[in-house]
């Protein structure tokens, strides 16, 4: 079940603070990887998830590239840390509340094919900057304004 399945059967849909990673995967072409999700339905976003117990934002970011979309990434560079109330605040479809604290992370630096999950992801592919998405995430946006200010 793992550690959110745990933590949610002992204190039901109440808002909590959970810890995230999401990582910018960038291509040659500078273009930037972004999934198709479930939740919420058809929304873009980056890739990454939450992290299980004991487990480093890092590992959690690499374990979760590959589990949605079957990229191996590696050398993962610090873009931020997001938290607050504002845009950070999510509601689940089945009533779980929280909080996200996320890790972002970059990286040019990855192999493997593409392939979504058909779970939690309904397709992955490469963007240029100027071709995102309309329909992505609010704190995502946030994250991409943040690495392009770095890079």
């Amino acid at each position: 079940m793992g550690y959110v399945g745990d933590l949610r059967l002992l204190i039901g849909n109440k808002a909590i603070n959970l810890v995230a990673t999401a990582v910018i995967v960038v291509n040659e072409l500078n273009e930037i990887l972004l999934q198709k999700r479930s939740e919420p339905y058809g929304s873009w976003g980056i890739p990454g998830g939450l992290i299980e117990l004991g487990e480093s934002t890092e590992s959690a970011g690499k374990r979760e590239i590959f589990e949605e979309t079957g990229v191996v990434v590696e050398d993962l560079k610090l873009i931020g840390v997001f938290s607050g109330e504002e845009d950070n605040y999510i509601k689940l479809q089945n009533g779980d509340e929280y909080y996200v604290v996320l890790v972002a992370y970059y990286t040019k630096c990855f192999t493997g094919t593409l392939c979504a999950d058909g779970d939690e992801t309904l397709d992955c592919r490469f963007f240029d900057i100027s071709e995102i998405p309309d329909k992505l995430l609010k704190r995502h946006e946030l994250v991409i304004k943040k690495y392009l200010e770095i890079i």
